[in-house]
């Protein structure tokens, strides 16, 4: 019998997808990354390739080798020597002529409780293109919810990271 998936830790699954749900942290960050449709495909490429994981040092490994609803991803997280593996899972994919990226929600183990969009959008009415982040999440442990001042200045600072690794070189 096949062995069933973790569930999500949080019952707001795909909500990143539009209005965020009540009793959570929310945060978003959309930052220009430049213009012209050929960086938005490129952005949404290397999205899907879980090259803003790559790019922060946080990955450790995925199911698949592009992001696919059900893929499961680790990412460790670290401060030094001390780090903590963040399983999650892909709940959905964007594949939309402006808008491509993917979300994830978290599974038993990771230290927040919720979802994460990662995200390029085209503007065709001025050329330019944007990386996005949002998410909704809560603390998932008791270490999270101690530092949960710091967890949230953290999830802020690597969001950035995240879209600096979108800009062309």
């Amino acid at each position: 019998m096949p062995q069933q998936p973790a569930p999500f830790t949080y019952p707001d699954v795909g909500a990143t997808a539009g209005e965020f749900p009540a009793g959570y942290d929310h945060f978003r960050l959309r930052l220009r990354i430049g213009s012209g449709r050929a960086l938005f495909d490129h952005a949404a490429e290397q999205i899907l390739a879980y090259r803003m994981q790559r790019g922060t040092g946080i990955f450790q490994h995925a199911t698949t080798p592009t992001a696919q609803p059900g893929t499961e991803l680790t990412v460790r997280l670290a401060l030094g020597p001390i780090g903590v593996n963040a399983p999650c899972r892909v709940v959905y994919v964007l594949d939309d002529p402006n808008r491509r990226g993917f979300a994830y929600g978290t599974l038993p183990g990771h230290p927040e409780s919720g979802e994460e969009l990662f995200a390029v959008e085209y503007d065709p009415a001025d050329d330019s293109v944007h990386g996005i982040i949002a998410a909704f999440s809560n603390p998932g442990t008791w270490y999270t919810r101690l530092g949960a001042p710091i967890v949230r200045l953290i999830q802020r600072w690597f969001a950035r990271r995240y879209i600096e690794t979108l800009r062309p070189r």
